[in-house]
């Protein structure tokens, strides 16, 4: 249950909880005693819906493993900054033990040679290095990123790369992708991912890296790396390629329209046959022709990769509640995050009188930032009560307060069970 609140798997500490929480996270303290009394005393971080005594359980959860890692990272040099960065781009973090995962793994790597301020320097960067499974794979991570690291430094385009054996074979498929021009983010994206390209033969590798180069995509960019992994993960397969293709032209596509689109969304070739039916059949069954699922697709290829309950969700409230033609764009955004809190305002401004008796357009209410949706919509208003009511309405998250009230009855009582074993143990 710690897991599941911590990772964010159910998108919870994603949003404004993670805010929350960040936001009460302390600026420093120099020694474990500091550390101890700190803890003693959690700023509560506040939970819509929850009572206090939830709040400040919720909050010691939240707390109880971050003190711990945050004094084994500062014994290695690391500043409260460095671990406040490391936790937001890898949230896992927050699952792992100090003592019996991350303390093994910093003594490894120091026993390679690698100083405290080396350590502070590139951990930062990948983090996820910390969460790796055994201190040798983590150790082959960080050397080349670090061996990254002090080529950029140094200007050096072209050093001198290990000989043999994985770090060897890692470095030069590295090297090959930087003097493409992929750059230093990308690469530690691909270093860390499961998809197993850097560690490729050479001939393989060549072969994934000169076909990608030659359907015209951007090294610089994301796309590249995706497309990357796309076809190495086929390239073992030989004619899964032509089967995905095939796949596509009984749809109606060309060869042509097939890789146009792989341009634009590299993913359209990892999907399965199955995955690309039920994104037709769905289309199709929400009364769309052959010949509109394949204009929606050409227009915004990921909504073929999206699950048939989301599409038709959002297809039927957007359609019929909404009373809009479907963009797939609007496919994209979350039903939850975007979609149900501004129309909920619109709504409320209906009701009211305020814009009239029809729906404003979906590109005037969807697709505009934020910023812009306030301005338009509720900020404009004079009346502060009826602001203070947009307001709630547009940062509304559904049923996010029982969501957490039910994880933390679940925690409380899987503690309590854990207590009562433990008693009866004592007792024998």
């Amino acid at each position: 249950m710690y897991s599941l609140l911590i990772h964010g798997r159910k998108s919870l500490l994603r949003g404004s909880m993670q805010k929350h929480v960040f936001s009460a996270f302390p600026r420093t303290f120099s020694s474990v005693s500091d550390g101890q009394k700190w803890r003693r005393n959690l700023p509560v971080v506040a939970y819509e819906g929850l009572t206090l005594k939830q709040a400040e359980r919720l909050t010691r959860l939240v707390y109880s493993k971050q003190d711990a890692i945050l004094i084994l990272l500062r014994r290695h040099g690391f500043t409260d900054s460095q671990f406040g960065d490391m936790v937001v781009s890898y949230p896992p973090l927050f699952d792992l033990d100090a003592r019996k995962s991350i303390a093994p793994k910093l003594k490894f790597l120091r026993s390679r040679g690698a100083t405290s301020v080396e350590l502070s320097e590139i951990l930062p960067k990948i983090p996820k290095i910390l969460g790796m499974e055994g201190t040798k794979t983590a150790g082959l991570y960080y050397h080349v990123f670090k061996y990254m690291t002090t080529a950029d430094k140094s200007g050096n385009l072209a050093p001198s790369l290990p000989k043999g054996g994985m770090e060897g074979n890692v470095m030069r498929n590295v090297w090959a992708l930087r003097e493409l021009g992929v750059p230093q983010n990308l690469l530690l994206s691909l270093l860390t991912s499961d998809n197993k390209l850097v560690f490729g033969k050479r001939r393989r590798f060549e072969e994934t890296v000169n076909k990608v180069v030659g359907k015209g995509l951007d090294p610089t960019k994301p796309k590249f790396v995706e497309a990357l992994k796309v076809i190495y993960k086929m390239s073992d397969k030989t004619e899964e390629e032509e089967e995905k293709i095939n796949i596509y032209k009984r749809l109606g596509f060309a060869v042509g329209d097939v890789w146009s689109l792989f341009k634009k969304f590299p993913r359209i070739l990892g999907l399965s046959e199955k995955n690309i039916s039920n994104s037709a059949e769905t289309f199709l069954s929400l009364g769309f022709s052959r010949d509109e699922f394949k204009m929606m697709i050409k227009r915004h290829p990921p909504c073929i990769a999206y699950s048939a309950e989301s599409v038709k969700k959002k297809a039927d409230f957007l359609m019929k509640e909404m009373k809009w033609s479907l963009c797939p764009k609007m496919l994209s955004y979350s039903m939850e995050e975007r979609i149900l809190p501004r129309c909920n305002v619109i709504k409320a401004l209906m009701s009211k009188g305020l814009i009239g008796s029809e729906f404003p357009s979906a590109a005037t209410v969807l697709i505009c930032t934020n910023e812009n949706f306030l301005k338009k919509f509720v900020r404009k208003h004079e009346d502060k009560e009826l602001v203070a009511e947009l307001m709630a309405l547009f940062t509304a998250r559904g049923d996010l307060a029982s969501c957490v009230k039910s994880m933390v009855a679940e925690e409380e009582e899987i503690l309590e069970l854990q207590a009562k074993v433990t008693s009866k143990e004592n007792r024998k």
